[in-house]
């Protein structure tokens, strides 16, 4: 795990994390005191779980998939791939130490906003209470689920297109899957096109992932069916990134 370490110690020397895990640990308190939330007491939780979860999601997109895109680019550039493949350490090998390395920074921003959501936004009925751990529980498995792949495959095509493109491809697949699949949707519902829904339905749907309106109404726990259900989707896409990452990565961008 020679090369885990080294990925891991240069995130951590860059600091640009520090930023993130300060929005997250800060902004679910700050922001619901500078807007209209403070007029109303009970609405100060609602609030406060918006700018977590919010918070959480632009860090990742963010700086998140910029992380990694980077990582891919400069493990390509750089030479550390050619001298790790001779020293016996396959492609995939580095593509899942790389990988692993993003994930111990993003992977604990997620479980402090869930942290966040459970201590300092928990409902004061005790039937909505013994419900709100399974959800927060629910939302950062299917979380990670999503955010998952994506780091894996823009680690992948940044070392084989550069930083640049392994950034933008997996951001615009990220917003096309939590906002633009919703969009087409309601485009179908007003006029029929069999290509369109084609799209539709082949489109990763990761809206189904983001449960934050789920938690701000307190609608309870998924049902295990529908939870188990959408894991197992997430999971089918999580293999497909990976098969497409795994081809696509490279230890040394073409010349």
């Amino acid at each position: 795990m020679r090369l885990f370490r080294l990925t891991f110690a240069t995130i951590l020397h860059r600091k640009s994390w520090a930023i993130c895990a300060f929005a997250v640990l800060v902004l679910p308190f700050a922001l619901p005191l500078i807007s209209s939330a403070t007029e109303k007491p009970v609405l100060v939780q609602p609030a406060r779980i918006l700018a977590a979860w919010g918070t959480l999601w632009i860090s990742t997109l963010l700086w998140g998939l910029f992380t990694a895109a980077w990582e891919g680019e400069t493990h390509a550039k750089s030479g550390v791939g050619e001298y790790f493949q001779t020293t016996g350490v396959s492609a995939g090998r580095q593509l899942f130490e790389i990988w692993l390395a993003v994930l111990c920074f993003v992977g604990p921003l997620a479980f402090i906003t869930a942290a966040i959501s459970l201590f300092a936004a928990t409902p004061a009925d005790p039937a909505e209470y013994s419900m709100w751990w399974i959800l927060n529980l629910q939302y950062t498995i299917l979380f990670l689920l999503v955010v998952g792949p994506l780091l894996a495959l823009a680690i992948a095509l940044a070392s084989r297109f550069g930083g640049i493109a392994g950034f933008a491809v997996t951001l615009s697949i990220t917003l096309y899957g939590l906002y633009g699949v919703g969009y087409l949707d309601s485009m179908l519902k007003l006029e029929k096109n069999p290509i369109l829904h084609g799209v539709w339905l082949f489109s990763p749907h990761y809206g189904f992932a983001d449960l934050t309106q789920r938690l701000y109404f307190k609608n309870g726990t998924l049902p295990s069916e529908a939870f188990w259900s959408m894991a197992l989707y997430f999971s089918g896409i999580l293999a497909i990134y990976m098969g497409i990452s795994r081809l696509c990565f490279r230890t040394k961008l073409p010349v």
